[in-house]
């Protein structure tokens, strides 16, 4: 994003991320983590939290700093530059944070949110299940209460951080006579007896993210560990659409730029039939059309998190998230390919992270919603929005010769 279109505050968090991004992490934690030789990297989390880069858009009450999502997205973006393991990472306490601080108690987020952001505590999501994933509603893993205590049974899979993670946030069905929007309960459940995490999955790409599988095995949990209202996981989960959503989108620009600019650097070096590739249109149009296309990704990111800080949630701005996640990740998987091919041979080896950054993009249309889901999200509030008013502008429909000519518009 060009230094002048951003405020002062913008460009200093911006920069305090890509700092921390060039200098912060070690070239061996990358290769170890790659290499799986790290299955979770804790001191970068205390790193990051020691840069006061947690939470940014989290009260100072709690540790954050009082920001909103416009800075949050740029640093997003430099972290990204690292590979989906480690922005993923870094977004964490924003995804598990949005819940305890929109829906959470003081004591929550004094016993739980300060200390995340202090890099004290460290959190996963526990959403998905072996019964499904984009199938929410799904979920098999419950809870009951038993005097002060709920008690939690069930397992849950593909939880990044779950390796490392001191605290989960995890949805559960709380109702055997509801169904749907009324039968999930999100709890708070600390790492303790009867919490058992598997490091199971050998995974393509975004490695070294402590991506594992968790069981709850008849864990009590305080009832004061319930995050909003019982039976009222629903609004959590629709809430959680935001930070999901945009800390993914956010992240692939800076995996795909960091992409873009190895390839371009490349064919200003590489020399074939007596010149630069990039002097050969086949290599320079894929560049033009990369820069395109990322430049295309970062402005509906930025401005899905203008209308984030000044709507807050709704119908539109779940469409909008869902775009954002969408065409980001696309991109970056698009953007990543053709630097690869841009490279040729080279490319596809480990001479260059090429390999690793295309590893990690092809999780990144899956992860948080696949991109159908995506498609789905949209398609919905699009239609939703559309047929609940009149047209946008004019009534362009009737700006046409015949448009009431009779008999001519039939439906059925």
């Amino acid at each position: 994003m060009a230094d002048f279109v951003l405020t002062a505050e913008q460009r200093r968090v911006r920069d305090e991320a890509r700092d921390f991004a060039r200098h912060k992490v070690s070239r061996q934690l990358l290769l170890d983590m790659d290499a799986e030789q790290v299955r979770y990297p804790r001191q970068y989390i205390e790193d990051l939290a020691a840069q006061h880069l947690l939470g940014l858009r989290f009260p100072t009450q709690w540790g954050g700093r009082g920001l909103d999502w416009s800075h949050e997205v740029l640093a997003l973006e430099e972290i990204g530059v690292l590979g989906a393991s480690l922005a993923c990472l870094y977004s964490l306490p924003s995804i598990v944070g949005e819940a305890i601080q929109v829906f959470g108690t003081d004591e929550q987020k004094g016993r739980y949110l300060a200390p995340v952001l202090a890099g004290k505590l460290t959190v996963a999501e526990a959403l998905t299940e072996p019964r499904g994933g984009s199938d929410f509603f799904g979920a098999t893993a419950a809870m009951h209460r038993e005097g002060d205590n709920y008690i939690l049974s069930g397992q849950k899979r593909f939880i990044v951080g779950a390796e490392g993670a001191d605290l989960f946030l995890v949805y559960a069905r709380s109702s055997a006579e509801n169904s749907g929007h009324k039968a999930i309960s999100t709890l708070l459940v600390e790492r303790g007896p009867g919490v058992e995490v598997q490091h199971v999955y050998g995974l393509m790409g975004t490695r070294g993210g402590g991506t594992g599988r968790v069981y709850f095995r008849n864990v009590a949990v305080p009832v004061q560990n319930l995050v909003g209202e019982e039976h009222a996981g629903n609004d959590i989960f629709n809430q959680m659409m935001i930070p999901e959503r945009m800390t993914s989108a956010a992240g692939a620009l800076g995996l795909a730029r960091a992409a873009l600019e190895i390839a371009a650097r490349y064919s200003d070096r590489r020399k074939a039939f007596g010149q630069k590739i990039r002097q050969f249109e086949g290599v320079s149009f894929k560049i033009a059309e990369c820069l395109t296309r990322l430049d295309a990704a970062r402005a509906l990111v930025y401005e899905t998190a203008r209308c984030i800080d000044s709507l807050g949630n709704s119908g539109f701005i779940r469409r909008m998230v869902s775009e954002a996640k969408k065409f980001a990740t696309d991109t970056a998987w698009v953007v990543v390919n053709d630097a690869m091919q841009v490279m040729g041979g080279i490319g596809y080896t480990n001479v260059y992270p090429i390999e690793r950054l295309l590893r990690d993009a092809r999780l990144m249309t899956i992860w948080t919603g696949t991109n159908e889901i995506m498609d789905l999200v949209i398609q919905h509030e699009y239609y939703r929005e559309l047929l609940a008013g009149s047209p946008s502008a004019r009534d362009v429909e009737s700006d046409a010769p015949n448009a009431a000519a009779e008999g001519e518009k039939i439906y059925e």
